[in-house]
């Protein structure tokens, strides 16, 4: 009898907590109805929020308590003085609304939404659809406000969240993942850029322009019969159009990319092969691959990609110049000499082949140098001694042209100037040492 009392005592207890919520509940919505807010009233609305968070045990409790909770910035609105200036509700508004507080609204709101859409009854539908309509574009110029001032992290979030709130306006999508991308918040860029693929979002379109006839500046316009409008009242000029390209092949490199600053390499290489299937031939796709190889160490696989895309750009002597570098640290130093060649060939002004030439030249050098300390005194000993003395003396007579090269396209570049002064003192070319330290003031 006592564990029925008990569980009826539960029962009941479970039962009142219950009936406490939704007058709660009750409370908030009709707090939240009003279209201005006394400060008391600001005040229970808060109270009732915490008291109810954690307790709520329903689906439609939970989704509508979250709603209540995330709209407590704009109850502190209502309460504002309707008088302030729009310079001050600016003010105020921006020390208010953090990007993260926007994007807990933007997710409050979404979930609202779906849960009405799912059961059927808007309650709040049109009351949030109204406030997105209203805050959006505020919202864009926070977002650009703060992209331009390389806060790029919270200019991301402010987007994603104007992006939850209009999920059909997918470039707001697209730019949080750019900027994403600049704060190196690849967590999030990589969640955005995955969206966005698997939606099919290729960013094509048309993008319409005209001058304004008054500031003389040429705006843009969402719409086509917008434009078309206000050229027909006469105030723009010079209507124009302008298709935009498909941005699908940066969205998956991208998505590659990302892998591979994290470290996932064979999701990076998953995501180029599936990338290389949808755009065969895409270069930049290409040196994305190769990128990875090289992250890996794989000079071999990373060397036949680049030259795959040589294959289609023979003259590119950033790329040659890369398969320089890689040549030489992988000790293939006769392939590095004819890439390097190559480069100056092509580009007579890139200083970096002649230096990186002259350098890789100078190597055999250190082990000259090294036998030539363990010689003795012997008559024997002397002749290698001389012998090595004039293999000295051939390596910097072929290295000292590529230097003097390299000086008269960068004369301020110290490590130029260093190895310069080296050579010419080996040389015994005292003139020119003499000569080099004037220029320099020493």
């Amino acid at each position: 009898m006592k564990i029925n009392h008990l569980f009826l005592a539960g029962t009941l207890f479970l039962a009142t907590a219950s009936f406490a919520q939704k007058d709660e509940l009750k409370a908030l919505k009709k707090l939240y109805a009003k279209d201005a807010l006394k400060t008391e009233e600001y005040t229970e609305y808060k109270n009732l929020v915490q008291k109810l968070e954690g307790l709520a045990t329903e689906e439609s409790d939970k989704v509508y308590l979250k709603f209540y909770k995330a709209m407590v910035p704009m109850m502190e609105m209502s309460t504002w003085d309707k008088n302030m200036s729009p310079v001050a509700m600016q003010t105020q508004m921006a020390k208010l609304f953090s990007p993260s507080l926007i994007e807990g609204m933007a997710l409050a709101m979404r979930e609202t939404l779906d849960y009405e859409a799912k059961t059927g009854k808007k309650i709040y539908t049109d009351d949030i659809n109204e406030t997105v309509q209203m805050f959006k574009g505020q919202l864009l110029n926070v977002a650009i406000t703060l992209g331009n001032s390389k806060q790029y992290v919270e200019s991301s979030k402010v987007l994603y969240s104007v992006y939850l709130m209009e999920p059909k306006e997918m470039d707001n999508l697209y730019f949080a993942a750019s900027y994403a991308v600049e704060g190196k918040d690849y967590d999030s860029a990589l969640k955005y850029y995955d969206i966005l693929k698997s939606k099919n979002y290729t960013g094509e379109g048309v993008k319409y322009f005209a001058k304004n006839k008054l500031s003389g500046e040429v705006e843009s316009f969402s719409d086509k019969a917008i434009r078309n409008k206000f050229v027909e009242l006469g105030q723009y000029i010079e209507p124009t159009e302008e298709k935009t390209p498909s941005k699908r092949g940066e969205i998956v490199k991208n998505i590659a990319l990302i892998h591979i600053q994290r470290g996932n390499v064979e999701a990076a290489k998953s995501a180029i092969a599936e990338a290389k299937k949808e755009f065969p031939g895409d270069t930049t796709l290409l040196l994305s691959e190769a990128d990875i190889y090289l992250k890996m160490n794989d000079i071999p696989s990373y060397q036949k990609v680049i030259k795959e895309v040589l294959e289609k750009n023979p003259d590119d002597h950033i790329l040659i110049y890369n398969l320089g570098v890689t040549s030489a640290n992988n000790n293939q130093f006769e392939e590095a000499e004819k890439y390097y060649r190559r480069v100056i060939e092509i580009k007579p002004d890139y200083t970096d082949a002649y230096v990186n030439l002259a350098d890789m030249m100078l190597k055999p050098d250190q082990k000259i140098v090294e036998e030539m300390n363990k010689l003795g005194y012997t008559e024997k000993d002397q002749k290698r001694f001389e012998f090595l003395k004039g293999e000295r003396q051939k390596l910097f007579s072929k290295v000292l042209p590529l230097l003097e090269s390299a000086y008269k396209l960068q004369p301020d570049n110290e490590g130029v100037i260093n190895g310069l002064l080296t050579v010419y003192k080996f040389l015994e070319r005292n003139d020119k040492v003499k000569e080099l330290k004037a220029q320099l003031g020493k």
